[in-house]
């Protein structure tokens, strides 16, 4: 059942993969952006995942995020997501990323639950 307070956290490694310069969202060594929003999807995706109905899943719609201070190689980056609000199919999350030092960035992320067939019939 959903219900708000459902958190999950989701864990990385600042590695070259994952760096601004490798994703093309900059050019410095550092923890990537679009990495760390990855990253907190991921974290809200499994928060709900187990209180589901059979045959559905959630799907990313928009994600209001700040990034606050730049992680350099080596870091273990968390993300941690805790639904916030429950309307319906919409599902609001707050979300957060830490490094040892502190938050890195923080925002609001919002998800919706989805029919997996249905959703993938649409695609073309």
């Amino acid at each position: 059942m959903l219900e708000k307070g459902l958190t999950c956290q989701s864990r990385t490694v600042v590695a070259a993969d994952n760096t601004a310069a490798e994703m093309g969202s900059g050019d410095l060594p550092v923890f990537a952006t679009p990495a760390m929003v990855a990253l907190m999807e991921n974290a809200a995706m499994r928060a709900v995942a187990a209180a589901l109905p059979a045959g559905s899943t959630t799907v990313g719609a928009e994600m209001n995020v700040t990034h606050i201070k730049p992680s350099g190689a080596g870091a273990e980056i968390t993300a941690t997501a805790v639904l916030a609000e429950v309307e319906g199919r919409k599902l609001t999350f707050n979300v957060g990323a830490r490094d040892a030092e502190g938050m890195i960035g923080e925002g609001v992320h919002i998800r919706y639950i989805v029919d997996r067939e249905k959703f993938m019939s649409k695609v073309k």
